[in-house]
């Protein structure tokens, strides 16, 4: 199948993740990157974002209807979307593509403001949205979406593949609790109160310098947040690795909780129906409620490697059996768009959708 992949093609971004399962699943797939389009960052990048693009969406299709010419596509994917204006996806409907929007961020909600005004308006023209949240069902067909797949979060094959450790990796990488993640305020309250208990904390991330409890976590803090290989590592060699929601951005699980498991590591996260729904408790990993719960648990696994050690097992081996693999979950979407068994997502409530979404998870 001849896919055009609009998004971001950023070496570690989880963006060519999907892009490259698409082609291992042996699809052929030209990326184009609208960002390109945009400046990378300064004051017009800020303006673009609380604007929701509308002064930029323009310059933003004629570079990509420019880059692709004439060329015809079967699917058209979207990765995000912020910027793709409904005359785009017009055009792309009018050369005879299918349309579809993968979107792991929260484009319904409150936090980013104005900045998905353009997706917003575009929703309708998509012939499926893949969201990431049960509430954005409603929500999408609320804004007018044809069909809509609510998915898990999940992890790469390849990008997220544990990696022969040398003994410079462990002396390098070793930590006890880590976190890898950028500053959000609740994190750093949050945190703060690890740290204050003496976990052996350890953080990797942007943004941090502006928590109000810098002086606190200052000493806790090794660098900017880590990719690629560097990312995998970490994880491998810490002990526990929590996996911190965003509030802003309504998780109830995230990137992290498939990744951190297949990885090889302890998940250590908040109690939430999804992460239950996930794994079991204290068998596949561990959940807590509070930062005073997340410090009694965390203290009684470091004192305990066995059992540290086989709930990491456990959970790699559940979140393998998820079926929340890129390459799996890639090839789901497609199938549901080209192979008629998208049939299935018309006319059907919300509590259907999330039974489709069980269904999708536990048979794979």
């Amino acid at each position: 199948m001849k896919i055009l992949y609009l998004g971001d093609d950023g070496e570690h971004s989880s963006s060519l993740d999907r892009a490259r399962a698409l082609m291992r699943l042996g699809h052929d797939v030209r990326i184009v990157n609208p960002h390109r389009a945009m400046p990378a960052g300064g004051l017009a990048a800020a303006v673009h974002y609380r604007t929701g693009y509308r002064f930029c969406r323009k310059r933003v299709a004629n570079f990509i209807l420019e880059a692709v010419g004439d060329e015809r596509f079967h699917v058209v994917w979207a990765d995000g979307g912020r910027a793709l204006s409904l005359s785009l996806l017009r055009e792309f409907h009018r050369r005879g593509s299918r349309l579809i929007n993968y979107n792991l961020d929260d484009p319904f909600g409150k936090r980013d403001g104005r900045c998905w005004d353009t997706y917003l308006a575009s929703v309708p023209e998509y012939d499926l949205l893949c969201v990431v949240r049960a509430e954005n069902i409603a929500e999408a067909r609320a804004r007018g979406a044809k069909r809509v797949l609510r998915l898990w979060r999940g992890y790469d094959p390849v990008t997220h593949s544990p990696r022969v450790l040398t003994e410079e990796d462990r002396r390098r990488c070793s930590s006890e609790v880590l976190f890898i993640g950028t500053w959000m305020p609740e994190r750093g309250a949050f945190l703060a109160e690890l740290a204050k208990y003496g976990t052996g904390l350890t953080i990797y991330g942007g943004r941090w310098q502006k928590a109000p409890e810098w002086a606190v976590l200052q000493k806790h803090w090794r660098g900017a947040g880590l990719l690629g290989a560097d990312y995998v590592k970490a994880i491998q060699c810490a002990r526990i690795s929590l996996g911190l929601l965003s509030r802003g951005n309504r998780d109830l699980h995230t990137q992290r909780s498939a990744e951190i498991p297949f990885i090889g590591g302890l998940l250590c996260a908040e109690r939430t129906l999804e992460h239950r729904q996930m794994y079991r408790e204290d068998v596949e990993a561990v959940f807590w409620r509070d930062a005073g719960e997340c410090v009694e648990k965390c203290r009684r696994l470091l004192r305990d490697e066995t059992g540290r050690r086989a709930i990491a097992l456990a959970g790699r081996v559940r979140v393998q059996r998820l079926g929340v693999a890129n390459d799996q979950v890639m090839e789901k979407i497609l199938s549901l768009l080209i192979e008629g068994s998208d049939a299935r997502l018309r006319n059907v409530n919300e509590q259907q959708f999330s039974a489709l979404c069980r269904e999708f998870v536990e048979t794979r």
